[in-house]
């Protein structure tokens, strides 16, 4: 039988198949709900209660999509989305609101949003929004 010898960097370097989802949101049960049902779609997810939180680790961990709240407290999702296009702007970016306004509509949109959804949001529509939000990014 052959042994391999891999280093733990040549591991870390290798190209991930699944993609990997952001889901930001400030409330606790909505964070929960997303994640089961993105994970049992197939995706890897890491999950952030805040903007803050989550700009904090994009550059270490840096996701194929990123599901975001609008309205959050201290940083909303506008914001987050024009900070994250500063820094890392190839991430594209799926709003979810429960206040859904023309105004936030059209930042978010005009701002690059792949997808801008209402809750509650039918989970067809998004995983369907979250699958063409990366399908340029898989490989």
């Amino acid at each position: 039988m052959a042994t391999m010898n891999c280093k733990y960097e040549d591991v870390m370097a290798m190209p991930r198949n699944t993609p990997k989802i952001a889901i930001v949101d400030d409330d606790q049960s909505v964070l929960a709900a997303l994640r089961r049902l993105i994970v049992a779609a197939g995706y890897e997810v890491e999950t952030f209660p805040s903007g803050s939180a989550f700009l904090e680790s994009a550059g270490n961990h840096e996701p194929d999509c990123v599901v975001l709240d609008v309205h959050m407290p201290r940083m909303g999702g506008l914001e987050v989305q024009s900070l994250l296009k500063s820094a890392h702007a190839g991430i594209p970016v799926v709003f979810l609101t429960g206040r859904d306004t023309p105004e936030a509509r059209s930042c978010a949109l005009s701002g690059g949003a792949s997808a801008y959804l209402c809750k509650p949001v039918d989970q067809e529509t998004l995983l369907a929004a979250i699958n063409g939000a990366i399908k340029p990014v898989k490989h």
